[in-house]
């Protein structure tokens, strides 16, 4: 069990390495141009990708816990099956977003324990909004968080200047926050049985782990996600939605999403209160 000074070190740490990682993405997002290339699963992969990567890692190795990244070297599940505490990392999550340049792109961290998430940072560099929580403490909302600005290193601090998640208590329509660029027939089915329960339901579509947050803030009743996704994808936003009291669960079981599997690939799930 850590320690709660453990625990405040920690967390100030993964806010630290996503802001800063969030500085080394827009130097590329604002660029007149960057290459676009695709790894073997024709997922793309920029430079903002690569560099975000090594300032987290950079940040990351002064705790001693390892690190499973997206863009990190290919560990084999005999070499991390025995972790019982590690760092769940996608530098840039909504590569697409970022080359569409929407905006709509975080960087996302999160520490497991056990195989659960019990700590999430997500940051998005061009909304300057950080979320993050720990699943004793809450979650958080921070907003005008520029990357080019130190933030503080006292951790209640930040607290006080934070607002509390969930944010919107309710709301006059049922709402559904869905993928931008991954919206699959059977989530659009999803969303269509939705309707006949909710006629008036509204739809928010974005992009990357900003939909979890949606549902964390109370923006969004419910993010279906019927479709592929991958641990590094989920685990912060996880995090933070359980520190709000909501819960991120398997479509097919309805058992709460675990982590550091043998295949790195989530079940479709559904993100709700």
């Amino acid at each position: 069990m850590l320690q709660e000074v453990e625990i405040k070190h920690l967390l100030l740490a993964a806010i630290q390495a996503a802001v800063q990682a969030g500085q080394a993405i827009l130097d590329v997002y604002h660029s007149d141009d960057f290459q676009v290339n695709f790894k073997s699963d024709k997922t793309p992969l920029t430079l903002a990708d690569r560099q975000a990567h090594e300032v987290i890692k950079k940040h990351l190795s002064k705790t001693h816990i390892p690190s499973l990244s997206e863009e990190g070297r290919n560990l084999l599940y005999e070499e991390r099956k025995g972790w019982d505490l590690f760092w769940l990392v996608d530098p840039l999550d909504g590569t697409k977003e970022f080359i569409k340049r929407n905006g709509e792109f975080t960087v996302n961290i999160a520490l497991i324990a056990n195989n659960y998430p019990i700590m999430g940072v997500i940051y998005s560099p061009i909304f300057e909004t950080l979320y993050f929580g720990y699943t004793n403490y809450g979650s958080y909302k921070l907003c005008s968080v520029k990357p080019n600005k130190p933030l503080s290193f006292n951790l209640d601090e930040l607290i006080g200047q934070s607002d509390r998640l969930p944010i919107v208590k309710s709301k006059d329509r049922f709402t559904i926050t869905s993928s931008r660029s991954h919206l699959t027939s059977d989530t659009e089915i999803f969303i269509e049985n939705k309707k006949k329960e909710h006629p008036d339901l509204k739809i928010i579509p974005q992009g990357s782990s900003l939909k979890m947050c949606f549902v964390a803030e109370g923006i969004a009743d419910l993010y279906p996600r019927l479709a592929q996704t991958s641990e590094w994808d989920t685990a912060a936003g996880q995090a933070i939605v359980e520190g709000a009291g909501m819960k991120v669960i398997s479509a097919i079981d309805g058992e709460r999403l675990h982590y550091n599997k043998e295949e790195l690939n989530n079940p479709w799930f559904v993100c709700c209160k």
